[in-house]
């Protein structure tokens, strides 16, 4: 070991200083420096998040909790029958009305005819109880002439009965012609109210017998239409279980069309989350499928009424026994813009990660207003039953007399 030396004031001789105590000062130092270099950047990085969470952060709710979710619309016949066609399989695309799945349509169409025939003879009879008012009201008159002359006949009889011209005989012969003439006259007056009955303030299209026959018509020709099974929307085919020569019931699923146009996104938020959160904030979402180059926008449109566990088909009951605290989740449910889906598809149940900015605190958590237009509707069975009507009103004017309702 090397020793340095020191004036020694007794002797006059210089002591040794030992090297370890001379490199503990430049020791020190560098020791102080590196600490005060770690506390400056810890220092600065706490002030950096600090200003980053006053700034940005506390302004957002994130989660990676949250999937695609959308509507599937199930595909199912109104009627009974055999399956002879199927036009469309899994993935493929379909449009709004497109016959999707055909059955045998041969019962239907013989039904269809009868009714047709069922209609026309209803018109035709229709119309002879109209001519039956007619007939009654002539028939009507015939009677009272017959029973105006029959009261002349016993008013003549009866002055020359006193002189012997009549005999009392023929007097009471023609006193019951009258009565007999009066009776089939009320008969008469009554047959009239009858058939007015049937026919009054009506015509032959608006007759309640023709109705009826109509309405049989309209629900043959609705069951023989129904043996082409379209689709109600647009979108996508999937989960085709349907074969060929299958026997089908109403209500029994074929297969499922999916509108990936109207997907939307479940965010489940933690309850501790969801105080700031409000409806129409926009929203920043990325999908696994594409990765963090490809961001959706979009908004919150819903923040749900429950939790999961509220609505499960057990709910917990945490009135007896052991607890737990557990945080619960609340489904959130995010609308995407159209353009951005039709560039960048997405599959139900795929995972998403949501980051909704929640700056703008005056928005409503609840909506105020009731919905003033169906959230879906199809327009793909309208023309059925009017194409029923014209087929109706053909049938009816081919059976009236010269065409005229």
């Amino acid at each position: 070991m090397t020793t340095e030396t020191t004036p020694n004031t007794s002797t006059g001789k210089a002591a040794p200083l030992p090297t370890s105590q001379s490199a503990a000062v430049p020791a020190n130092g560098k020791r102080r420096r590196a600490l005060l270099i770690v506390l400056t950047i810890a220092v600065v990085a706490g002030a950096a998040w600090a200003a980053y969470y006053l700034l940005v952060a506390r302004w957002h709710q994130d989660t990676d909790d949250a999937y695609v979710q959308g509507n599937v619309v199930s595909i199912t016949p109104q009627t009974l029958g055999t399956v002879v066609a199927i036009n469309a399989d899994d993935g493929m695309r379909v449009n709004a009305g497109q016959v999707l799945v055909q059955l045998d349509p041969n019962d239907a169409k013989v039904a269809l005819e009868q009714a047709q025939a069922n209609l026309a003879a209803t018109v035709r009879q229709v119309r002879g109880l109209y001519s039956s008012v007619d007939s009654a009201q002539a028939d009507i008159a015939a009677r009272e002439v017959a029973l105006a002359q029959a009261r002349a006949d016993v008013a003549r009889r009866s002055g020359l009965v006193a002189s012997g011209a009549v005999s009392a005989e023929e007097l009471a012969h023609a006193q019951t012609q009258l009565q007999a003439m009066e009776a089939a006259l009320a008969g008469s007056r009554g047959q009239l109210a009858r058939s007015h009955a049937l026919v009054d303030a009506t015509t032959v299209s608006n007759q309640p017998q023709v109705q009826a026959a109509a309405a049989q018509l309209r629900q043959a020709y609705l069951n023989e239409q129904r043996t082409a099974i379209v689709a109600p929307v647009a979108g996508f085919v999937a989960k085709r279980s349907v074969q060929l020569g299958q026997r089908v019931q109403p209500g029994v699923t074929l297969m499922a069309v999916i509108p990936l146009h109207q997907v939307w996104v479940d965010a489940n938020f933690k309850e501790t989350q969801l105080h700031n959160l409000r409806l129409g904030q926009p929203v920043k979402l990325r999908a696994d499928m594409y990765g963090d180059g490809i961001e959706f926008d979009g908004k919150v449109a819903s923040l749900g009424l429950g939790t999961g566990s509220a609505f499960a088909l057990l709910p917990a009951q945490n009135a007896s026994g052991n607890w737990i605290k557990i945080v619960q989740r609340v489904p959130v449910r995010i609308t995407l813009d159209p353009k951005q889906l039709q560039a960048h598809p997405l599959r139900l149940g795929m995972s998403m990660a949501v980051d909704v900015g929640v700056r703008d605190q005056d928005l409503p958590v609840l909506p105020a207003t009731a919905p003033t237009q169906p959230v879906l509707a199809t327009d793909a069975y309208a023309k059925q039953l009017h194409d029923a009507d014209a087929m109706i009103t053909t049938l009816i004017e081919a059976n009236l007399p010269g065409n005229k309702r």
